[in-house]
């Protein structure tokens, strides 16, 4: 099933990115493997996949010792502050930093082990009340702040879109982040860190991609429908 499912993914990557005029490197699959158990990594792993992200910090550590070195492992869940300490220096990327608050913490674990921790800013585009991120005017001037740090670096913007039956509904949601994530690299606020826009789930990625995201957050697309109700 994970290699049918894999090259499915992959054949609607590559089609998306043409229909965009984009190259196939552009875009980065994150598999979302949050509940899944180490067996099944294990064999995403065989089949050549080096990039997983997990929604739990302790799944993170837990998968993070079962599994080989060399894979990256990206926090794309929700991060409480005093849960930062646990995966600073484990995870490649943390994609859901939405407050001043949390990145000085990122920033301050960070400078304990002597390392950078590439960060995402989540923005909450569509402003859904049940969900986590910065409002759009709010991602420029905490970027002016967390520019102060030495041990934290934005490398991006991460949305979660809402969840939809017709994918064409979250375009405008993925075009207005690309548009600010564009504003962002134009003006050189970032000092030239910006290059990645996470934005884009099974159930919408083709649009994504379309509309600009270099990585993908695909779950279920590859390791099938999970053990609760939640999309990813």
């Amino acid at each position: 099933m994970l290699k049918e499912n894999l090259e499915e993914v992959e054949e609607r990557i590559q089609a998306a990115c043409r229909r965009a005029g984009r190259d196939r490197s552009e875009v980065t699959l994150i598999a979302v493997s949050k509940t899944k158990p180490v067996e099944m990594l294990k064999e995403a792993y065989d089949l050549g996949v080096r990039i997983f992200g997990e929604n739990k910090v302790q799944e993170i550590r837990d998968k993070y010792e079962a599994l080989p070195g060399d894979i990256d492992w990206h926090m794309i869940g929700h991060l409480q502050t005093n849960k930062v300490k646990y995966i600073v220096g484990k995870v490649k990327l943390i994609h859901s930093v939405d407050s001043l608050k949390l990145a000085e913490t990122i920033e301050k674990e960070s400078a304990k082990r002597g390392v950078i921790s590439d960060i995402l800013l989540e923005v909450n585009v569509a402003e859904e009340e049940s969900k986590f991120g910065l409002k759009m005017e709010e991602v420029i001037p905490l970027m002016g702040q967390i520019a102060q740090f030495s041990h934290v670096t934005v490398r991006g913007l991460m949305t979660i879109a809402p969840f939809v039956e017709n994918p064409e509904k979250n375009r405008t949601i993925f075009k207005d982040l690309h548009k600010l994530y564009v504003d962002i690299k134009e003006k050189n606020i970032d000092n030239g860190t910006v290059s990645i826009l996470s934005m884009g789930m099974t159930n919408d990625y083709e649009v994504a991609i379309e509309e600009g995201a270099t990585m993908v957050r695909i779950g279920t697309g590859i390791f099938g429908a999970r053990d609760y109700g939640v999309q990813a």
